[in-house]
């Protein structure tokens, strides 16, 4: 996301206090704090397991996980209504530069169909790029299918689209401005903010990551410069993204073709979107596709799991804008011993959006939340992980608009071992951060209080 979007979005803020009704996120007094049932769900290609056979394969799949896991994995399908999906080959994408790398590669080897689906599609070296793959796989016969959101690409150019749809590529801009161009009902304070890519219905990808050179010119994440040498000018882009392969690639391709079919879009040309799906890995995993007609689940989830959370807390967040549950929450388990740590912007695109959230941090840190402040990069990636076994990477930040608004997409891998790589990425993140101090913060400068203030009243459209 660039200053010009969040100028350009701020310009429908009135408009969209008018047109748009205001939703509550879910009750935490009213989350599940017992199971009903000894077994979770699992989800198999040809349809869901009996509870014995379900049992043997997680017993198995789990066998080094503590005897929390199961119990967070129950409670958490109550919340939500997902089951849960083994067999997936799971790799954590650490940066944009890795991430283009993995994508583009998919897309070169593809033989029948690719669904992209994201919330920006810049013209720039990096979509042209992309954009140019596409087409020419498209004149290689591969059916490629495009969901782009409207307003994420408001500064992408009418010709940029249409170039490909004159290549043979199906592109659908999500939700557009102009209601003119909406060929079902039109609201437009519910963006599309997923990023999903689908390759021949086998190969998946998923995360925080645009089409855009700004996620894709810059690997900061792995900088060597101490953040006291970093110019703001000179700092990159940090996110995250995950490549999956397994039977959970078919929830992903399925999120695609119900939002395309939301947008009375037409059918989608013939291809093979859902073909069998081996198991190829041991992840244990669930997909979370939200809508603004569900009821928050990538919200329910991350609650149960702090709620749950014995350990530690290691939560990165591009745009931390918590209501007071999420707080709340966080506070409580800092209090029972959890390590609470948070590392959330230094620098930011979104500076009204960055200040809305320091206004929880007085109410954080006297309740032993641990702040820390990523300094060589933007941080646009939305991560957690909590125990060292539940972890979630998605599209969905802390905030309002993502819970109640946006179409999101969260995955959620519950493994020791992929949660041991998280805390690495979550470590690399800390060594590039400063600590914020409850005496620090409260000596912060009067202006920083009034933009905090300012941005608390918009928290909710922001």
């Amino acid at each position: 996301m660039k200053n010009k979007r969040l100028t350009t979005i701020l310009a429908f803020l009135a408009f969209l206090c008018v047109v748009a009704s205001c939703k509550s996120l879910p009750d935490a007094g009213k989350l599940p704090d017992s199971a009903h049932k000894a077994t979770p769900t699992v989800a198999m290609p040809r349809g869901m397991l009996e509870p014995q056979k379900a049992a043997q394969l997680l017993r198995k799949r789990w066998a080094s996980a503590t005897a929390d896991l199961k119990q967070l994995a129950l409670l958490e399908e109550q919340a939500t209504g997902a089951p849960l999906i083994p067999g997936n080959q799971v790799t954590l994408l650490f940066d944009g530069p890795a991430t283009m790398r993995e994508m583009m590669a998919a897309a070169r080897d593809a033989r029948s169909s690719i669904n992209l689906e994201t919330y920006i599609f810049d013209q720039d070296p990096i979509g042209l790029q992309f954009a140019e793959l596409l087409m020419e796989k498209r004149r290689q016969g591969v059916v490629v299918n495009i969901i782009a959101d409207g307003v994420g690409t408001l500064t992408t150019p009418p010709a940029f689209f249409q170039r490909l749809r004159e290549a043979g590529v199906n592109v659908l801009i999500f939700n557009p401005v102009n209601p003119v161009e909406r060929r079902g009902y039109w609201r437009l304070n519910n963006r599309d903010h997923r990023k999903i890519m689908v390759v021949d219905g086998k190969i998946g990808f998923t995360g925080g990551i645009n089409i855009s050179e700004s996620y894709a010119n810059s690997s900061l994440f792995r900088s060597r410069k101490k953040p006291d040498t970093v110019k703001e000018e000179e700092v990159g882009w940090r996110d995250t993204h995950i490549r999956i392969e397994g039977p959970a690639v078919a929830a992903l391709q399925y999120a695609f073709i119900d939002n395309w079919v939301r947008q009375d879009a037409g059918e989608l040309p013939q291809a093979e979107y859902f073909p069998r799906l081996a198991p190829v890995g041991e992840k244990v995993m669930r997909v979370l596709a939200t809508t603004p007609d569900r009821d928050s689940e990538i919200y329910k989830a991350l609650m149960v799991a702090m709620n749950e959370a014995k350990r530690s807390i290691h939560i990165t967040s591009a745009y931390f804008v918590p209501d007071q549950q999420i707080v709340d929450a966080l506070v409580a388990a800092a209090r029972r011993g959890v390590d609470v740590k948070l590392v959330l912007p230094g620098v930011s695109d979104h500076d009204f959006i960055k200040h809305a959230g320091q206004a929880f941090f007085e109410q954080l840190l006297s309740g032993g939340v641990k702040i820390y402040q990523l300094q060589v990069a933007v941080l646009h990636a939305k991560t957690a992980v909590i125990d060292g076994v539940w972890s979630t990477i998605g599209s969905a930040n802390i905030d309002r608009r993502s819970f109640i608004h946006n179409y999101e997409l969260n995955v959620v891998v519950l493994d020791p071992i992929f949660g041991r790589d998280m805390e690495a990425a979550f470590n690399e993140d800390l060594r590039s951060s400063k600590e914020v101090t409850l005496e620090q913060w409260r000596n912060r400068p009067w202006k920083d209080r009034i933009r905090e203030f300012l941005g608390r009243l918009a928290e909710y459209w922001i």
